[in-house]
């Protein structure tokens, strides 16, 4: 008999603009997580997060971890070029690497925070509160409302009762309109990590 071994896969992915207003936009990631880790509420999990919620992270980590040197931050470079798909693409591999790192910490997996950052869509404003108690809701609660609000996960047993498979339709709406996939580790989320806008 194999002894349990835990795993934590996380992907940053599928890299997308996201408009501010009509001067400003900003990139956001995907954040896939897939997991048997005791220390997670849920074992898969998709958020969508842009480069400063990573670096508000980051302190947020090392004020509480103070002897713990955390990974770096893929450098925040003034030259960092939206459009060019070498720099969006460094920049996510970074992201990626800082969060593999992250997870591996036991220390840093007891951070609240982090466990609000991976698997809901609050905002720093809104996790710092959750974590000092100012919310009605606990950190569990705020991930089980993400997921069962979150249509993207999968649900593919009654889906698949009522036969409706439309796998083939690539639809790019990220509400409603994505069914989930067959594929149950990329909960609905759009399967090949490797698709970049060009």
């Amino acid at each position: 008999i194999m002894p349990f071994q835990e795993f934590v896969t996380v992907l940053v992915r599928d890299p997308r603009t996201q408009k501010e207003d009509s001067w400003h936009s900003y990139k956001d990631y995907e954040i896939f997580i897939h997991t048997n880790s005791m220390c997670f509420t849920r074992k898969t999990s998709c958020v969508r997060r842009r480069f400063r919620e990573f670096v508000w992270l980051r302190q947020r980590l090392q004020s509480n971890a103070v002897l713990i040197q955390l990974p770096e931050l893929p450098s925040k470079t003034p030259f960092f070029n939206m459009n060019n798909p070498h720099h969006v693409d460094h920049r996510r591999q970074g992201l990626q690497e800082f969060l593999e790192k992250i997870v591996q910490d036991t220390l840093l997996l007891s951070d609240s925070r982090l466990h609000l950052f991976l698997q809901t869509q609050l905002s720093p404003e809104d996790m710092e509160a959750c974590v000092s108690g100012q919310t009605k809701y606990s950190v569990a609660d705020a991930i089980h409302q993400f997921a069962s609000l979150n249509r993207r996960f999968p649900i593919e047993d009654e889906e698949r009762k009522k036969g409706k498979n439309d796998a083939g339709s690539d639809s790019e709406s990220s509400s409603s309109g994505l069914r989930p996939s067959d594929d149950s580790i990329s909960c609905g989320c759009k399967a090949s990590p490797a698709s970049e806008e060009s």
